[in-house]
């Protein structure tokens, strides 16, 4: 059998094909497919901590991060934060609130961070002599980077703060013992006097149960740390739970005494004031200004007193949330009063000289 097929011209066939499809295109309705989605550009917060490497010889070892705003207000300032044991920076930074407060308020938070390879709880080793001697070890490194973020970012030499929680308040106190010059005021939450401990053995049986030496002795260990005669000292703010299960509250008892010491402030001369949440003393000077505060709150557990988040936020180890936040309390009472100070009048130091200590 023979099949017989068409010459038709294969031009014209094509053409044929084309007027087919252009005739059904106008005839059925235009579908549209949906898109796929465009993946979401990673975002990069506001508030992410950057890591400085090289700020100086580092003989600590300690790890630097520093948050900066981009818009910033003067008086430049820096608020250097320790965090405390089992803590990394970046939890404290989320969890304490400094990070909104930096932002808001313009001024540059730096966090020396703890690595494992020094401490495997990642505490600062505010026990160990050579840790926390002047110009030696982990004070050494946080001096650096101190001074690393004053030349970086012109801070203004009277405006420099720190705070601890922790072992991180002990190092905090142990920075503003050694360094008196260098701070305008400091915070420590729920730690230790400066030479409570000489190594992990006495840290651990004076967090439990606290040291006893007179309030003269506790303000000659200071002295002597500090390598200088009359010099100007910080404020401080010393913040307490009477529930503290980690640090014993005799911890704060010395950790004031120390401080009334050097400053030479009759014990009995402090205002008291008795709020719902605790009691509260504080030592002013002439001018009505803070030179040291002692918080003791009514069933605060061992952790930093934050202000309480919204319930879709994570929640960070040893952030104790309620009615009232350490960092906001240490913003108004030292810092952003300075600022008011700064901006009135030529400052006369807020700082009181040191003193013999036998008052």
């Amino acid at each position: 059998m023979r099949f017989k097929f068409s010459m038709f011209p294969l031009s014209a066939m094509l053409r044929g094909h084309k007027r087919l499809r252009r005739n059904l295109e106008k005839a059925l309705p235009k579908i549209r497919l949906p898109e796929a989605p465009k993946a979401p550009k990673p975002r990069t917060s506001r508030s992410t901590l950057v890591e400085v490497r090289a700020f100086g010889s580092n003989p600590g070892r300690l790890r630097m991060l520093e948050y900066a705003p981009a818009v910033r207000r003067e008086p430049a300032t820096l608020v250097v934060v320790l965090h405390g044991c089992l803590q990394t920076a970046e939890q404290y930074h989320r969890g304490s609130g400094w990070s909104r407060i930096a932002r808001d308020k313009g001024f540059v938070l730096l966090y020396p961070e703890q690595t494992k390879s020094n401490n495997h709880n990642l505490c600062f080793n505010w026990f160990r002599p050579s840790m926390v001697a002047r110009d030696r070890g982990e004070l050494m490194s946080i001096r650096q980077m101190i001074e690393h973020s004053v030349e970086r970012h012109g801070i203004a030499r009277d405006r420099i703060f720190i705070q601890g929680l922790s072992a991180g308040g002990a190092m905090a106190n142990a920075m503003l013992v050694t360094y008196p010059d260098l701070f305008a005021a400091g915070q420590v939450v729920g730690a230790l006097p400066y030479g409570a401990a000489r190594d992990a053995l006495s840290a651990l049986s004076v967090m439990k149960s606290g040291s006893r030496r007179s309030r003269q002795e506790w303000g000659d260990l200071a002295r002597a740390a500090s390598g200088e005669g009359e010099s100007v000292l910080p404020a401080v703010s010393i913040w307490q739970g009477r529930a503290d299960r980690v640090v014993s509250p005799l911890n704060a008892e010395a950790a004031l005494s120390q401080w009334l010491d050097l400053h030479g402030l009759d014990e009995d001369a402090g205002e008291r004031e008795t709020g719902p949440q605790g009691t509260s003393l504080l030592w002013r000077d002439a001018d009505g200004r803070t030179l040291v505060e002692y918080r003791l709150f009514d069933g605060l557990d061992h952790g930093l007193p934050v202000i309480a988040r919204h319930a879709s936020q994570k929640r960070q180890p040893y952030m104790l949330e309620g009615a009232i936040g350490a960092p906001q309390q240490f913003y108004e009472t030292f810092i952003r009063r300075r600022v008011v100070a700064a901006r009135g009048q030529s400052i006369s130091s807020p700082r009181s000289k040191r003193r013999s200590g036998r008052s």
